[in-house]
């Protein structure tokens, strides 16, 4: 049974992440979702927020699980029984960090085999950094993430702009 992993942050899960998804399930008999717990990077939602927003936007499809995971990918990647690591391309910039990150995966974990799919060209300026500075200038999010996570952005965002201008609970 061939078993892959898509790891990532996911803070938020965009429209090109399912992208990838989507794309990665008829390829494999179960796909698990890693959300790294990747403190360094500030993550606007908890850990525990961004599995769940993982679990509702991947709620439908067959064979796809979401489990949280820190230290080496790799690590978790053999823990869950995985062979294979799912990867998004964007943009050449991406191929580059990928083609990195795929070498040192086969110095670590010679047994891992890397895959990157290529992002749908509408969703291949999508980041979810660029995501968040849209939602916090109040900007539309359609077509960019699934609706619950456009509600969890605004919901988020008001409640630290309250929080910025005294309006808030503190």
């Amino acid at each position: 049974m061939a078993i892959a992993v898509y790891p990532g942050t996911f803070d938020p899960i965009t429209c090109g992440h399912m992208d990838i998804i989507e794309r990665a399930v008829p390829l494999v008999d179960k796909l698990i979702v890693g959300v790294y717990e990747n403190l360094a990077k500030r993550p606007l939602f908890s850990l525990e927020e961004r599995v769940r927003l993982v679990e509702e936007a991947v709620k439908d499809l067959p064979n796809v699980e979401v489990k949280a995971f820190k230290g080496l990918t790799v690590d978790f990647i053999h823990q869950v029984g995985g062979k294979i690591m799912i990867r998004g391309l964007r943009a050449n910039s991406d191929f580059e960090r990928e083609f990195e990150m795929a070498l040192m995966t086969r110095k670590l974990a010679p047994d891992i085999e890397p895959l990157c799919l290529m992002t749908s060209s509408q969703y291949q300026f999508l980041s979810s950094t660029l995501i968040k500075e849209v939602a916090e200038l109040g900007g539309c999010l359609e077509g960019m993430v699934p609706d619950h996570v456009a509600a969890a952005l605004r919901e988020k965002f008001s409640t630290s702009t309250k929080l910025a201008t005294g309006k808030g609970k503190r």
